[in-house]
């Protein structure tokens, strides 16, 4: 069985999201480009953990999906990097469905998520705890969700994190908060953005770039009011929007897009990946993007 995560001997504990590969398209030099930058992001940054946010898959294109979903994760599996992903809009729109796509990887010795609880919408909603340096107790939570597709007809756009969803991070987040006495530091990852992300450029402070429109849903399902409420959150991370890569401040809580990593897609930005460091004890976080170049882009707040 594998190791649970932990923070290092040092408090540390660094994540690298990766978004919106998009691998498969046809183009085979693209592809070979993006995995290149996973493997070298990875070998920079040394992380405590891979979080794949969403469209790893081109789409209704890929003829393989399966298989190039394992290709995709045989990066971090052959380095010993854990490693978690959720789904984005695109991903099982070939062949497979999401059920398949996350059963294809039950063999990854370094898949550290779940498909989730089956009674709730989506597949991959997942916490992983991170343990204390010591490895005895959970001193911090990242929450997963599936954000999932796109909305009915009757109301377009992408669809929303549902209800039931909500309700299972409100349980979760309440369980462990009494067990420790107090909300424990924690941060969100989702695919599609939150309707808050483009409320908080708009109206908060943000560092970044925002080069196309936040494509959020049209129905607000009120996530980022469940997460004030519980006081655990202290930062959400998003993909989707190629062209965005801003941080914002919102209420107390950064909102976050990541970098697109995928040569696949579309967008003008370099490609890369966004980096997130907690440190132990600290309800606050640090966070940077790698671009493929290795150089590193700071948007610090």
């Amino acid at each position: 069985m594998r190791e649970p995560l932990r923070y290092r001997a040092n408090g540390s504990f660094t994540i690298v999201q990766f978004t919106d590969l998009h691998v498969g398209g046809g183009v085979e030099e693209k592809d070979e480009r993006t995995l290149a930058l996973t493997k070298r992001v990875i070998e920079l940054e040394e992380p405590d953990l891979v979080i794949y946010s969403g469209d790893m898959l081109y789409g209704s294109e890929v003829k393989e999906p399966i298989g190039t979903l394992q290709r995709i994760v045989s990066i971090p599996e052959a380095l010993n990097i854990p490693f978690a992903i959720i789904f984005g809009n695109h991903d099982a729109e070939s062949i497979a469905s999401r059920d398949e796509l996350f059963n294809c990887l039950s063999d990854c010795r370094m898949l550290v998520s779940k498909a989730g609880p089956e009674p709730i919408h989506g597949v991959g909603n997942d916490v992983l705890p991170v343990l204390d340096s010591k490895g005895e107790e959970p001193a911090s939570l990242l929450y997963l969700f599936d954000s999932g597709e796109l909305a009915p007809p009757e109301i377009g756009g992408y669809e929303w994190i549902h209800h039931d969803q909500i309700e299972w991070y409100r349980k979760q987040s309440a369980a462990y908060q009494m067990k420790a006495g107090y909300a424990l530091p924690s941060l969100a990852f989702f695919h599609i953005p939150i309707p808050e992300y483009r409320d908080a450029w708009e109206r908060g402070q943000a560092k970044g770039t925002k080069n196309e429109l936040v494509c959020c849903p049209e129905l607000n399902s009120g996530l980022f009011t469940a997460m004030l409420e519980c006081k655990d959150v202290m930062g959400t991370f998003a993909g989707h929007d190629h062209d965005n890569d801003y941080v914002a401040r919102w209420h107390g809580m950064r909102l976050a897009y990541g970098r697109v990593s995928g040569y696949g897609g579309y967008g003008n930005l370099k490609r890369g990946a966004r980096v997130i460091r907690m440190q132990e004890g600290e309800r606050a976080f640090s966070t940077w993007i790698r671009l493929a170049d290795g150089s590193v882009m700071s948007d610090e707040q």
